[in-house]
């Protein structure tokens, strides 16, 4: 999909009557290939060309987005978008964003885009090497599965306020999911990896051994008593601790009000020594963009400041509603108006390891799975359940599963204590994570 296509939508949209609009086009490709017990189980192949197109008239606007490209079918969105926006609320805060913030080329390469396609006989290979090595490990008795997938799309927005700009970006990922059972049940456990480069992908036997081994560790899994002790967030989910707190800091939520920290910023709110950065640039991110969802100049944050809050997370609309400035945080489909999100999200390392981190508080839980949050977004109130280990002096003792941790995150955020494991496995990453005392409710 080129950019005169795009322009054309915008072009026309003005002279139907729209004030302002913005066009946006997606095209991706995509093949998923998956195995099960040996046998090929699933090929799914896919191949999209999508446009939406966002109008403004006067403070109204309108979101209509399809499939169908041909000349008849724009015209038709353009005729539907703009008869939907004069039939629209007013909103205020609506409109592009302002000319000043928007990013300026030439747009960084950040190297998300590898040119290679695997075969499906490549991708098919993939998943059975990955299956295979998660059998294979001593104690596993059944399968879930495996899959390789391979994705590539083009991103590409233009604007009436006079902004043009495209990212490429590409996608390969290897999974695994073992079951292992003995006289007392049956437990899973499962690996993957997804990056931009293909080259970066660990080997697939590598995936399915640690899918085995992982499904072999829960064997003997108990039911433990209610307590309060410290609780370590195993790295891998480390950072589903912190993703409550981006919604707490998007501009959407500050400005109805509807947050734990909305008087918090600028204040203490993690432990000193504690940074969160959100960097848009990382090189292969599988966040990355060279500019946000609304064309606006992205760059490297930190959220969190030496435990201090910075920021929010704003677009234009939430910008205006609270008198400050984007920060370059859109985010969008094709239908509907921006919303807000990060981008590469990392909780900055400490200095000890997760042993060290278990020998530090002694006996304790430490959490592998985490399932079914709940969060009162007010007060910060927050709890999940989770199934983990339980560990004494410093070692793990046995696991343990049907459990739940709760606590205040506001308490949480102010006494956790981040590890040095960091792995960048996804957008957002954090290392182990130990909290001091946690509730732990048990049978």
């Amino acid at each position: 999909m080129d950019e005169n296509l795009l322009s054309d939508l915008v072009a026309a949209a003005l002279k139907a009557g729209a004030d302002a609009a913005e066009a946006a086009g997606a095209e991706r490709r995509a093949l998923s290939i998956s195995v099960r017990l040996g046998e090929l189980e699933e090929v799914e192949r896919e191949e999209s060309r999508d446009i939406g197109l966002r109008v403004f008239v006067g403070r109204r606007q309108a979101t209509v987005s399809g499939s169908d490209v041909s000349a008849e079918a724009r015209a038709k969105l353009v005729e539907r978008a703009v008869a939907m926006a004069r039939l629209a609320p007013e909103d205020p805060y609506a409109g592009l964003a302002d000319p000043g913030r928007l990013a300026r080329g030439p747009h960084p390469d950040l190297d998300l885009y590898d040119p290679s396609e695997p075969t499906p006989q490549e991708l098919e290979a993939r998943a059975r090497t990955a299956e295979a090595a998660a059998r294979a490990i001593d104690g596993v008795t059944n399968s879930d599965g495996a899959s390789a997938s391979w994705s590539a799309g083009v991103w590409r927005l233009v604007t009436s306020g006079g902004f043009v700009g495209d990212h490429r970006a590409s996608g390969f990922s290897i999974g695994a999911s073992a079951i292992a059972a003995d006289a007392a049940g049956m437990e899973n456990g499962h690996d993957w990896r997804s990056v931009r480069w293909q080259s970066d992908l660990p080997a697939p036997d590598a995936i399915g051994a640690e899918a085995g081994r992982r499904a072999v560790g829960r064997l003997g899994a108990r039911k433990i008593a209610s307590t309060t002790a410290p609780v370590i967030f195993e790295n891998r989910l480390a950072a589903s601790l912190i993703s409550p707190l981006i919604g707490a800091i998007s501009g959407p939520a500050i400005a109805r009000g509807v947050s734990f920290l909305k008087d918090r910023l600028g204040q203490q709110v993690f432990a000193r020594g504690v940074t969160l950065t959100d960097d848009p640039h990382r090189r292969r991110g599988l966040g990355s963009s060279p500019f946000d969802d609304e064309g606006v100049a992205n760059e490297r944050r930190n959220l969190i400041d030496d435990g201090v809050l910075t920021t929010w997370l704003l677009n234009s609309s939430a910008a205006r509603q609270l008198g400050l400035q984007s920060t370059g945080h859109a985010s969008r489909g094709l239908a509907g108006p921006p919303g807000v999100a990060p981008t590469n999200l990392t909780l900055q390392p400490g200095e000890t390891d997760r042993a060290g981190l278990m020998k530090d508080a002694g006996r304790g839980l430490l959490i592998t799975s985490m399932f079914g949050p709940s969060l009162n977004s007010n007060t910060g109130d927050w709890s999940v359940g989770c199934s983990g280990f339980w560990f004494e002096d410093g070692e793990i003792a046995y696991p343990v599963s049907e459990i739940t941790v709760a606590g205040n995150l506001i308490d949480i955020y102010g006494r956790l204590v981040p590890g040095s494991d960091l792995e960048i496995r996804g957008a957002s990453n954090a290392p182990s994570i130990l909290v001091d005392a946690l509730a732990i409710a048990g049978r």
